[in-house]
């Protein structure tokens, strides 16, 4: 960082006009994101009779689980195309696909039409994640990431708080109501690509498409930013939780009649619902999350990002006594400081050590966090809640179960900041020591994907009498991420 003071106007005139324009694309593709999402699980799972599909919470996190991981794996082969064929022209691919598939889920019925659409949105929120970090990251330097980056990151919430309070009011209509605005707000959002965007200054890339591939996917080989982001993706697992078993936690265990009474004794007409865990959670970061970007702005990231962390597992320790409707908002607004805290720090730290010419490829894999976060924490918050939590719903035995559930994540969390620091400590500064050392854990991770991906396979085709295919699509996303990581880091190193 650089040690020249500069006054908070003085660095907001240093910011471009395009790096403003990204942001405001980015508060309408959350908002429309967010605006679905605040309510998709509960959708997804209530009985016809409310309104909903029917579906069964373990279905509804492999749904999501996969969904989610797609949305995060399309940017690193959206990142290249990029920085091959420029931001403008992919953004425009990116707002066609989501706007046709937000449609589309909305007025699908069948698990696999819903399952369809939702991957044609998750391709175009794929394609749009790395432009406009890699817009952020080119048009920021050393003395302005840390708080370009944490713009950054309010205007997504500001799109999380705002859309979900707008489908409180939809879904009183028709569920269909929410993926038409979704929709719409993407599709509003070709206007201002056409007319205003202009790309950001970037390295001319005259390669063709398969290096530009080959130059993707040698990303894997850089062992000590996969490890990186591997130990990161621990705290994501809970983050998933808020778009599954934290939804369905609510629907099912708390009573909100006192939020609801609060309200009212201010003459004010509300009832607490489940897409208000959005707006607590957007909302915290709304107030706190320019104040929190000035307090660590000098900060060392990596030590950041594990603060956060810890103040996640605070907030998911409180979901564990969170029966009382006041405790479990409090839960969501410690998480919710703890996520501001951790994953602007996140973002600036990739922009910084990427390649130069290479930001937005970076950018795109710097999302493989929420490939392991979704992957694991949607498929096993739905697995767990559908057996382990929702037998309980109305018994004695709730609290103890309840406790069980959510303390099993906090430990998870638990793990990934010990890691997180000993990465800091071991690993954060590039010398060949390091590279080898996160070289060995990173083959050993891969090849333990690989284990995995062999064992779900075996499960899906052999363990039973017809074919598991909701396993064995986990199995090929094993097999293809730990046997392409395992040959990329082998390959780097001879």
């Amino acid at each position: 960082m650089s040690s020249t003071p500069v006054t908070g106007g003085s660095v907001l005139r240093s910011f471009p006009r395009v790096f403003w324009i990204s942001n405001v694309m980015e508060l309408f593709e959350r908002g429309a994101y967010y605006g679905m999402n605040a309510v998709l699980a509960v959708y997804l799972t209530n009985s016809a009779a409310e309104g909903g599909l029917g579906f069964t919470e373990q279905s509804v996190g492999f749904l999501q689980g996969l969904v989610y991981a797609f949305t995060y794996i399309v940017p690193i082969i959206g990142g290249a195309l990029a920085d091959r064929y420029g931001y403008r022209r992919m953004l425009l691919t990116a707002f066609s696909f989501l706007t046709v598939g937000y449609y589309a889920t909305g007025h699908m019925s069948s698990y696999g039409a819903v399952f369809t659409s939702l991957l044609i949105m998750a391709t175009g929120s794929g394609l749009f994640k790395p432009i406009i970090t890699g817009t952020i990251a080119r048009t920021t330097n050393q003395t302005n990431s840390g708080l370009g980056f944490g713009i950054y990151y309010w205007m997504i919430n500001l799109g999380a708080f705002l859309a979900p309070l707008v489908t409180s009011y939809l879904k009183g209509f028709s569920w269909s109501y929410i993926f038409t605005a979704s929709a719409a707000y993407c599709g509003l959002m070709l206007l201002p690509t056409l007319f205003i965007y202009k790309d950001p200054e970037r390295p001319q890339s005259l390669k063709s498409l398969g290096q530009v591939a080959r130059d993707a996917a040698m990303v894997l080989g850089d062992a000590r930013f996969m490890l990186m982001i591997v130990l990161y993706s621990g705290f994501w697992v809970l983050y998933f939780q808020t778009f599954g078993s934290v939804l369905w936690f609510l629907r099912d265990f708390i009573d909100p009649a006192p939020v609801n009474a609060f309200f009212a004794s201010l003459g004010i007409a509300f009832s607490f619902d489940v897409e208000h865990v959005t707006v607590i959670n957007a909302g915290t970061i709304i107030v706190l999350q320019v104040v929190v970007s000035n307090l660590v702005k000098n900060a060392s990231p990596l030590p950041t990002m594990s603060l956060g962390m810890t103040l996640g597992l605070i907030g998911f320790v409180l979901l564990a006594f969170g029966l009382n409707v006041w405790v479990f908002i409090a839960g969501i607004v410690v998480f919710s400081i703890g996520e501001m805290t951790a994953h602007p720090k996140y973002y600036s730290y990739v922009g910084l050590v990427a390649p130069p010419d290479r930001k937005a490829v970076y950018m795109g894999y710097a999302f493989l966090y929420g490939v392991v976060g979704s992957l694991l924490g949607s498929n096993l918050g739905g697995a767990l809640y559908e057996t382990s939590l929702k037998p309980f719903v109305g018994t004695p035995e709730a609290p103890e179960a309840v406790r069980r559930f959510w303390l099993m994540f906090a430990a998870l969390d638990g793990v990934a900041i010990a890691g997180l620091m000993t990465y800091h400590r071991f690993f954060s500064v590039d010398t060949p020591a390091a590279n080898a050392r996160a070289r060995q854990i990173m083959l050993g991770v891969y090849a333990l994907l690989m284990a995995v991906g062999v064992w779900f396979a075996y499960t899906a085709g052999f363990a039973s009498e017809s074919v598991q295919y909701k396993t064995l699509v986990q199995a090929v996303i094993m097999l293809g991420i730990g046997g392409g990581g395992l040959a990329i880091t082998a390959r780097s190193h001879q």
